[in-house]
């Protein structure tokens, strides 16, 4: 890991901590409610691992506290601006593709704002997310391929497209070269389901 991506793994790390002790769960409780496993939530609190994103956005939501939050400072302020540049990398492809959390808002209704780059061949899978997820993707450069459960859409410079985001998807530059595309990604009720449910109490 780079110097940034070390900082942002150990802030990660203290947040997810803080979010698990404050609820006075154990490891093990945080790793049955995110569906990860145990080792995976140690080396995240210590900021060892890079977890993927689909990790981060279980691990946020057995939290209940979204994606965007474990980015943030704990207590967000009304405006925040983001700088560019400034955002939190997520996400790194092969081809020098890169996934960037730019913006987001507070539970229940999260809402992620990300700035997407693709380099040639790059290609993002991701799992199906919490029901009722939303995502609107944009092109803004290049060409991009998205495919939701088992349809392909290929968009151009300008194209738009608005799917459904609990189910699989992936977003690929089939093209030679760069694309980029900005991703708003609409997580309802996050935080809503049982605490009792999730912790067995």
């Amino acid at each position: 890991m780079d110097e940034s991506t070390a900082a942002l793994a150990l802030a990660i790390g203290v947040r997810v901590r803080q979010e698990r002790q404050s609820r006075r769960w154990t490891l093990d409780q945080l790793a049955e409610a995110a569906g990860v496993s145990r080792r995976m939530v140690v080396n995240v609190e210590q900021g060892a691992a890079n977890p993927s994103v689909g990790t981060l956005l279980r691990i946020s939501d057995a939290l209940g506290v979204g994606l965007p939050a474990l980015v943030e400072p704990p207590h967000p302020k009304p405006v925040k601006v983001t700088r560019q540049g400034d955002g939190a990398v997520l996400w790194s492809g092969e081809s020098g593709g890169r996934g960037v959390l730019v913006a987001g808002t507070e539970p229940p209704d999260v809402v992620e704002l990300w700035d997407w780059t693709l380099g040639p061949g790059d290609r993002h899978v991701s799992d199906a997310h919490t029901p009722g997820t939303r995502e609107l993707v944009q092109v803004q450069q290049g060409t991009i391929t998205v495919e939701i459960a088992d349809r392909s859409v290929t968009l151009d410079t300008g194209d738009a497209v608005a799917f459904p985001g609990d189910v699989p998807h992936s977003y690929a530059n089939p093209g030679t070269q760069p694309a980029r595309f900005c991703l708003a990604v609409f997580e309802p009720g996050v935080g809503s389901r049982s605490r009792s449910e999730v912790v067995g109490g």
